[in-house]
């Protein structure tokens, strides 16, 4: 079955269906390119999947080793860069609610960085990651 299906409204404008929820994602190009920047842009929801990749397999893990990950937080900056434009660094810093044994930060830690987002960007993208107990 196909992942999504994308339609041009016009004005530099997206929506993108998940086809088996039926859910929305709505992108513009940012103001910095032309666009009104009113949604995300392509780059914003790159970057931002690193962040909600990283949550997501570190979830999966917690849920396992009966941790409590509920209530982190991930903040994403995304740096671009000219000739060619592109997304150059993304800055993840990550907020753990909750503070862990030394033996089950490394544990999280260790499955974020080998999320699978982290490891399908390019490795001429830059990834800052902080975590943050």
């Amino acid at each position: 079955m196909k992942t999504s299906e994308i339609i041009y409204k016009g004005e530099l404008r997206t929506t993108a269906t998940h086809l088996k929820s039926g859910q929305l994602i709505i992108t513009d190009a940012p103001i910095d390119n032309n666009g009104k920047g009113e949604a995300f842009s392509p780059t914003d929801i790159l970057a931002t999947s690193l962040g909600c990749c990283m949550l997501t397999v570190m979830g999966i893990v917690a849920k396992r080793h009966h941790l409590d990950l509920d209530g982190t937080k991930v903040e994403i900056l995304k740096v671009m860069a000219e000739n060619p434009r592109r997304v150059a660094e993304i800055h993840v810093d990550m907020h753990f609610k909750n503070d862990f044994a030394q033996k089950d930060k490394s544990l999280m830690e260790h499955t974020a960085l080998t999320c699978p987002v982290s490891k399908s960007l390019h490795p001429d993208i830059k990834q800052k990651i902080r975590f943050h107990y």
